[in-house]
Protein backbone atom coordinates (compact mmCIF):
# COMPACT_ATOMS: atom_id res chain seq x y z
CA UNK A 1 0.00 0.00 0.00
CA UNK A 2 1.45 3.32 -1.08
CA UNK A 3 0.45 6.26 1.09
CA UNK A 4 1.25 9.94 0.57
CA UNK A 5 4.09 11.24 2.70
CA UNK A 6 1.87 13.64 4.63
CA UNK A 7 -0.34 10.82 5.86
CA UNK A 8 2.09 7.94 6.01
CA UNK A 9 3.33 8.20 9.59
CA UNK A 10 0.01 9.37 11.00
CA UNK A 11 -1.93 6.52 9.45
CA UNK A 12 0.45 3.75 10.34
CA UNK A 13 1.28 5.01 13.82
CA UNK A 14 -2.03 6.27 15.18
CA UNK A 15 -4.75 4.14 13.70
CA UNK A 16 -5.58 0.62 12.72
CA UNK A 17 -5.55 -0.01 9.01
CA UNK A 18 -8.00 -1.85 6.82
CA UNK A 19 -5.92 -3.89 4.42
CA UNK A 20 -7.74 -5.29 1.43
CA UNK A 21 -5.89 -7.44 -1.05
CA UNK A 22 -8.74 -8.54 -3.27
CA UNK A 23 -9.20 -9.99 -6.70
CA UNK A 24 -5.63 -10.96 -7.38
CA UNK A 25 -5.73 -11.68 -11.10
CA UNK A 26 -3.96 -9.96 -14.00
CA UNK A 27 -7.11 -8.20 -15.21
CA UNK A 28 -7.90 -6.54 -11.88
CA UNK A 29 -11.00 -4.32 -12.07
CA UNK A 30 -11.71 -5.23 -15.70
CA UNK A 31 -14.83 -6.83 -17.08
CA UNK A 32 -15.13 -10.62 -16.92
CA UNK A 33 -16.95 -12.80 -19.41
CA UNK A 34 -18.65 -14.79 -16.65
CA UNK A 35 -19.93 -12.87 -13.61
CA UNK A 36 -19.09 -14.56 -10.32
CA UNK A 37 -20.94 -14.70 -7.04
CA UNK A 38 -19.07 -13.83 -3.89
CA UNK A 39 -18.95 -16.60 -1.32
CA UNK A 40 -18.29 -15.89 2.35
CA UNK A 41 -17.12 -19.48 2.83
CA UNK A 42 -13.30 -19.72 2.76
CA UNK A 43 -11.50 -22.02 0.37
CA UNK A 44 -7.92 -23.24 0.25
CA UNK A 45 -5.62 -20.79 -1.53
CA UNK A 46 -4.41 -23.54 -3.83
CA UNK A 47 -7.96 -24.18 -5.09
CA UNK A 48 -7.96 -20.71 -6.66
CA UNK A 49 -4.35 -20.73 -7.80
CA UNK A 50 -2.72 -19.01 -4.84
CA UNK A 51 -0.03 -20.17 -2.41
CA UNK A 52 -0.75 -20.83 1.27
CA UNK A 53 2.94 -20.51 2.02
CA UNK A 54 3.22 -17.08 0.45
CA UNK A 55 -0.02 -15.80 1.96
CA UNK A 56 1.07 -16.91 5.42
CA UNK A 57 4.06 -14.60 5.12
CA UNK A 58 1.51 -11.80 5.59
CA UNK A 59 1.02 -12.97 9.20
CA UNK A 60 4.67 -12.45 9.99
CA UNK A 61 4.80 -9.02 8.35
CA UNK A 62 1.68 -7.65 10.06
CA UNK A 63 2.45 -9.15 13.46
CA UNK A 64 5.94 -7.61 13.27
CA UNK A 65 4.41 -4.20 12.49
CA UNK A 66 2.03 -4.54 15.45
CA UNK A 67 4.89 -5.56 17.76
CA UNK A 68 6.91 -2.57 16.56
CA UNK A 69 3.93 -0.28 17.28
CA UNK A 70 3.69 0.75 13.64
CA UNK A 71 0.00 -0.19 13.55
CA UNK A 72 -2.54 -1.20 16.18
CA UNK A 73 -4.16 -3.83 14.06
CA UNK A 74 -5.46 -4.81 10.65
CA UNK A 75 -7.96 -6.86 8.72
CA UNK A 76 -6.89 -8.46 5.48
CA UNK A 77 -8.98 -10.28 2.92
CA UNK A 78 -7.70 -11.91 -0.26
CA UNK A 79 -10.20 -13.24 -2.77
CA UNK A 80 -10.00 -14.71 -6.24
CA UNK A 81 -12.76 -15.85 -8.58
CA UNK A 82 -15.34 -14.80 -6.01
CA UNK A 83 -13.86 -17.07 -3.34
CA UNK A 84 -12.07 -16.06 -0.15
CA UNK A 85 -8.62 -17.57 0.08
CA UNK A 86 -7.35 -15.59 3.08
CA UNK A 87 -9.27 -13.63 5.69
CA UNK A 88 -7.72 -12.74 9.04
CA UNK A 89 -7.69 -10.04 11.70
CA UNK A 90 -4.69 -8.90 13.70
CA UNK A 91 -4.01 -6.84 16.81
CA UNK A 92 -6.54 -4.50 18.38
CA UNK A 93 -9.34 -2.24 17.20
CA UNK A 94 -8.86 -0.27 20.44
CA UNK A 95 -5.45 -0.45 22.09
CA UNK A 96 -6.43 1.38 25.26
CA UNK A 97 -9.40 -0.89 25.94
CA UNK A 98 -7.55 -3.94 24.61
CA UNK A 99 -10.43 -4.78 22.30
CA UNK A 100 -9.24 -7.24 19.64
CA UNK A 101 -9.58 -6.55 15.96
CA UNK A 102 -12.35 -8.68 14.44
CA UNK A 103 -13.00 -9.66 10.83
CA UNK A 104 -16.16 -7.55 10.89
CA UNK A 105 -14.57 -4.50 12.52
CA UNK A 106 -15.82 -1.26 10.96
CA UNK A 107 -13.22 1.12 9.53
CA UNK A 108 -13.35 4.71 8.42
CA UNK A 109 -12.33 4.22 4.80
CA UNK A 110 -11.62 7.89 4.05
CA UNK A 111 -10.73 8.39 0.36
CA UNK A 112 -12.05 4.97 -0.62
CA UNK A 113 -15.33 6.91 -0.51
CA UNK A 114 -14.23 8.37 -3.85
CA UNK A 115 -14.62 4.95 -5.48
CA UNK A 116 -18.27 4.90 -4.43
CA UNK A 117 -18.79 8.39 -5.83
CA UNK A 118 -17.13 7.47 -9.11
CA UNK A 119 -19.41 4.44 -9.45
CA UNK A 120 -22.45 6.59 -8.61
CA UNK A 121 -21.52 9.04 -11.38
CA UNK A 122 -21.03 6.18 -13.83
CA UNK A 123 -24.41 4.70 -12.88
CA UNK A 124 -26.10 8.03 -13.60
CA UNK A 125 -24.29 8.19 -16.94
CA UNK A 126 -25.65 4.74 -17.83
CA UNK A 127 -29.14 5.97 -16.95
CA UNK A 128 -28.81 8.99 -19.23
CA UNK A 129 -28.97 11.47 -16.36
CA UNK A 130 -25.58 12.99 -17.11
CA UNK A 131 -22.60 12.71 -19.45
CA UNK A 132 -18.95 12.66 -18.47
CA UNK A 133 -18.38 15.60 -20.83
CA UNK A 134 -21.07 17.75 -19.19
CA UNK A 135 -19.92 21.08 -17.74
CA UNK A 136 -19.98 21.18 -13.94
CA UNK A 137 -21.92 24.46 -14.10
CA UNK A 138 -24.86 22.58 -15.67
CA UNK A 139 -25.47 20.96 -12.27
CA UNK A 140 -23.95 23.58 -9.96
CA UNK A 141 -24.68 27.04 -11.39
CA UNK A 142 -22.24 28.82 -9.06
CA UNK A 143 -19.37 27.24 -11.01
CA UNK A 144 -20.26 29.24 -14.12
CA UNK A 145 -18.12 32.17 -13.04
CA UNK A 146 -15.16 30.27 -11.58
CA UNK A 147 -11.76 31.81 -12.30
CA UNK A 148 -8.16 30.59 -12.55
CA UNK A 149 -5.66 32.03 -10.10
CA UNK A 150 -2.33 33.41 -11.25
CA UNK A 151 0.27 33.78 -8.49
CA UNK A 152 2.99 36.42 -8.46
CA UNK A 153 5.14 38.08 -5.79
CA UNK A 154 4.85 41.62 -4.47
CA UNK A 155 7.83 43.80 -3.52
CA UNK A 156 7.96 42.10 -0.13
CA UNK A 157 8.05 38.62 -1.60
CA UNK A 158 4.50 37.78 -0.60
CA UNK A 159 2.19 35.83 -2.86
CA UNK A 160 -0.36 37.85 -4.79
CA UNK A 161 -3.24 36.07 -6.54
CA UNK A 162 -4.97 37.60 -9.53
CA UNK A 163 -7.65 35.83 -11.53
CA UNK A 164 -8.40 35.23 -15.19
CA UNK A 165 -11.17 33.30 -16.96
CA UNK A 166 -10.38 29.61 -17.60
CA UNK A 167 -9.47 28.52 -21.11
CA UNK A 168 -11.34 25.23 -20.63
CA UNK A 169 -14.76 24.61 -19.11
CA UNK A 170 -14.60 22.26 -16.12
CA UNK A 171 -16.38 18.96 -16.83
CA UNK A 172 -17.50 15.98 -14.80
CA UNK A 173 -14.61 13.96 -16.22
CA UNK A 174 -12.17 16.62 -15.01
CA UNK A 175 -13.56 16.17 -11.51
CA UNK A 176 -13.42 12.37 -11.74
CA UNK A 177 -9.77 12.40 -12.87
CA UNK A 178 -8.58 15.12 -10.46
CA UNK A 179 -7.82 17.47 -13.33
CA UNK A 180 -10.43 20.08 -12.45
CA UNK A 181 -7.92 22.65 -11.20
CA UNK A 182 -9.46 22.68 -7.72
CA UNK A 183 -6.92 22.90 -4.93
CA UNK A 184 -6.50 20.37 -2.13
CA UNK A 185 -4.77 20.27 1.22
CA UNK A 186 -2.63 17.35 0.04
CA UNK A 187 -1.58 19.03 -3.18
CA UNK A 188 -1.07 22.62 -2.07
CA UNK A 189 -0.22 25.56 -4.32
CA UNK A 190 1.35 28.55 -2.55
CA UNK A 191 -0.86 31.59 -2.58
CA UNK A 192 -4.02 29.77 -3.59
CA UNK A 193 -3.89 27.23 -0.76
CA UNK A 194 -4.02 30.08 1.76
CA UNK A 195 -7.28 31.31 0.21
CA UNK A 196 -8.83 27.87 0.58
CA UNK A 197 -7.76 27.72 4.21
CA UNK A 198 -9.21 31.16 4.90
CA UNK A 199 -12.49 30.02 3.37
CA UNK A 200 -12.55 27.12 5.82
CA UNK A 201 -13.07 24.43 3.20
CA UNK A 202 -10.31 22.26 4.72
CA UNK A 203 -11.59 22.59 8.28
CA UNK A 204 -13.91 19.70 9.15
CA UNK A 205 -15.23 21.59 12.16
CA UNK A 206 -16.14 24.50 9.87
CA UNK A 207 -17.77 22.37 7.17
CA UNK A 208 -19.52 19.68 9.20
CA UNK A 209 -22.62 21.85 9.57
CA UNK A 210 -22.73 22.66 5.84
CA UNK A 211 -24.52 20.74 3.14
CA UNK A 212 -22.70 19.55 0.03
CA UNK A 213 -24.39 22.36 -1.90
CA UNK A 214 -23.08 24.98 0.53
CA UNK A 215 -19.52 23.61 0.42
CA UNK A 216 -19.58 23.62 -3.39
CA UNK A 217 -20.75 27.23 -3.48
CA UNK A 218 -17.79 28.12 -1.26
CA UNK A 219 -15.39 26.30 -3.59
CA UNK A 220 -16.87 28.04 -6.64
CA UNK A 221 -15.84 31.42 -5.22
CA UNK A 222 -12.20 30.37 -4.94
CA UNK A 223 -9.65 30.47 -7.78
CA UNK A 224 -8.55 27.33 -9.55
CA UNK A 225 -4.88 26.40 -9.43
CA UNK A 226 -4.74 25.88 -13.18
CA UNK A 227 -6.98 25.45 -16.20
CA UNK A 228 -9.16 22.33 -16.10
CA UNK A 229 -7.70 19.37 -17.96
CA UNK A 230 -4.07 20.49 -17.75
CA UNK A 231 -2.68 19.15 -14.45
CA UNK A 232 -3.46 16.24 -12.12
CA UNK A 233 -4.06 17.67 -8.64
CA UNK A 234 -5.44 15.60 -5.79
CA UNK A 235 -7.84 18.16 -4.40
CA UNK A 236 -11.47 18.94 -3.76
CA UNK A 237 -12.86 17.44 -6.98
CA UNK A 238 -14.80 14.62 -5.36
CA UNK A 239 -16.52 16.96 -2.91
CA UNK A 240 -18.03 18.57 -5.99
CA UNK A 241 -18.65 15.26 -7.75
CA UNK A 242 -20.73 14.08 -4.78
CA UNK A 243 -22.95 17.15 -5.14
CA UNK A 244 -23.46 16.36 -8.82
CA UNK A 245 -24.69 12.90 -7.80
CA UNK A 246 -27.28 14.61 -5.61
CA UNK A 247 -28.43 17.03 -8.31
CA UNK A 248 -28.57 14.48 -11.12
CA UNK A 249 -30.27 11.78 -9.06
CA UNK A 250 -32.54 13.95 -6.94
CA UNK A 251 -31.31 12.10 -3.82
CA UNK A 252 -28.99 13.01 -0.94
CA UNK A 253 -25.63 11.34 -1.46
CA UNK A 254 -25.91 9.09 1.58
CA UNK A 255 -29.31 7.84 0.42
CA UNK A 256 -27.99 7.17 -3.08
CA UNK A 257 -25.15 5.08 -1.67
CA UNK A 258 -27.55 3.25 0.63
CA UNK A 259 -30.30 2.50 -1.87
CA UNK A 260 -28.39 2.20 -5.12
CA UNK A 261 -25.05 0.64 -4.06
CA UNK A 262 -25.00 -0.79 -0.53
CA UNK A 263 -28.42 -2.40 -0.68
CA UNK A 264 -28.08 -4.18 -4.04
CA UNK A 265 -24.56 -5.38 -3.21
CA UNK A 266 -25.37 -6.58 0.31
CA UNK A 267 -22.93 -4.13 1.91
CA UNK A 268 -24.74 -4.23 5.24
CA UNK A 269 -22.07 -2.50 7.35
CA UNK A 270 -21.25 0.46 5.09
CA UNK A 271 -22.43 4.06 5.29
CA UNK A 272 -21.65 7.48 6.71
CA UNK A 273 -23.04 6.72 10.18
CA UNK A 274 -22.31 4.13 12.85
CA UNK A 275 -25.07 3.74 15.43
CA UNK A 276 -26.29 1.47 18.21
CA UNK A 277 -24.37 -1.70 18.96
CA UNK A 278 -22.22 -1.21 15.88
CA UNK A 279 -20.34 1.63 17.61
CA UNK A 280 -18.43 -1.01 19.56
CA UNK A 281 -17.22 -2.48 16.27
CA UNK A 282 -15.79 0.82 15.03
CA UNK A 283 -12.00 0.86 14.97
CA UNK A 284 -10.67 3.49 17.37
CA UNK A 285 -8.93 6.49 15.87
CA UNK A 286 -7.17 9.33 17.64
CA UNK A 287 -9.61 12.30 17.56
CA UNK A 288 -6.61 14.66 17.66
CA UNK A 289 -5.55 13.48 14.21
CA UNK A 290 -6.44 16.41 11.88
CA UNK A 291 -8.48 14.42 9.31
CA UNK A 292 -10.44 12.63 12.07
CA UNK A 293 -14.10 12.07 11.22
CA UNK A 294 -16.70 11.12 13.81
CA UNK A 295 -18.99 8.57 12.20
CA UNK A 296 -21.04 8.45 15.41
CA UNK A 297 -22.03 12.15 15.31
CA UNK A 298 -25.60 12.45 13.94
CA UNK A 299 -25.33 16.25 13.61
CA UNK A 300 -22.81 16.24 10.76
CA UNK A 301 -24.46 17.46 7.55
CA UNK A 302 -21.44 17.35 5.25
CA UNK A 303 -21.68 13.77 4.00
CA UNK A 304 -19.53 14.27 0.94
CA UNK A 305 -18.21 12.31 -1.99
CA UNK A 306 -14.54 12.55 -1.04
CA UNK A 307 -14.35 10.94 2.40
CA UNK A 308 -16.33 10.06 5.50
CA UNK A 309 -17.79 6.62 4.84
CA UNK A 310 -17.19 3.48 6.85
CA UNK A 311 -17.04 -0.13 5.74
CA UNK A 312 -15.74 -3.61 6.50
CA UNK A 313 -13.36 -5.87 4.62
CA UNK A 314 -16.23 -8.14 3.56
CA UNK A 315 -18.40 -5.28 2.34
CA UNK A 316 -15.58 -3.75 0.34
CA UNK A 317 -14.69 -7.08 -1.21
CA UNK A 318 -18.26 -7.34 -2.50
CA UNK A 319 -18.00 -3.87 -4.01
CA UNK A 320 -14.70 -4.79 -5.65
CA UNK A 321 -16.12 -8.06 -6.98
CA UNK A 322 -18.94 -6.14 -8.63
CA UNK A 323 -16.40 -4.06 -10.53
CA UNK A 324 -14.36 -7.12 -11.45
CA UNK A 325 -17.52 -8.75 -12.81
CA UNK A 326 -18.08 -5.82 -15.14
CA UNK A 327 -20.70 -4.08 -13.01
CA UNK A 328 -22.78 -6.98 -11.69
CA UNK A 329 -22.91 -9.09 -8.54
CA UNK A 330 -25.27 -11.97 -7.92
CA UNK A 331 -27.82 -10.84 -10.45
CA UNK A 332 -27.75 -7.15 -9.43
CA UNK A 333 -26.32 -4.98 -12.19
CA UNK A 334 -25.07 -1.51 -11.27
CA UNK A 335 -23.06 -0.66 -14.37
CA UNK A 336 -22.74 -1.68 -17.99
CA UNK A 337 -19.58 -3.72 -18.74
CA UNK A 338 -18.42 -1.10 -21.24
CA UNK A 339 -18.79 1.61 -18.59
CA UNK A 340 -16.65 -0.35 -16.15
CA UNK A 341 -14.06 -0.83 -18.88
CA UNK A 342 -14.05 2.92 -19.52
CA UNK A 343 -13.79 4.13 -15.93
CA UNK A 344 -11.01 1.63 -15.15
CA UNK A 345 -8.96 2.58 -18.20
CA UNK A 346 -6.17 5.16 -18.36
CA UNK A 347 -8.06 8.43 -18.60
CA UNK A 348 -5.09 10.59 -17.62
CA UNK A 349 -2.57 9.71 -20.31
CA UNK A 350 0.59 11.83 -19.98
CA UNK A 351 -0.95 13.71 -17.01
CA UNK A 352 -0.51 10.49 -15.05
CA UNK A 353 3.30 10.67 -15.31
CA UNK A 354 3.57 12.38 -11.96
CA UNK A 355 6.28 12.85 -9.37
CA UNK A 356 3.99 13.83 -6.47
CA UNK A 357 3.30 11.43 -3.58
CA UNK A 358 -0.40 11.13 -4.36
Amino acid sequence: MKIGKLYQNKIWLTCSILLLAVLLIPSIFSACAKPATFSAEPVTPESVGLSSEKLNEIDTALNNDIAADKINGAVLLVARDGKIAYFKSYGYRDNEKQLPMEKDSIFRVYSMTKSLTAVAIAMLKDEGKLAFEDPVEKYIPSFKGIQVGEVSKDENGKNVVTTVPPTNVMTIQHLATHTSGLNGMLGPKPGITELYKQAGVYNSDATKGLTNAEVCDKLAKLPLCENPGTVYRYGSSYDVLGRIVEVASGMPLDKFFEERIYGPLGMKDSGFRVTGDNVDRLVNLDPKWPPFTDATDPSIKNLNGAMGTVSTAMDWARFAQMLLNGGELEGKRLLKPETVAHITSDLLGPLGNRSDAL
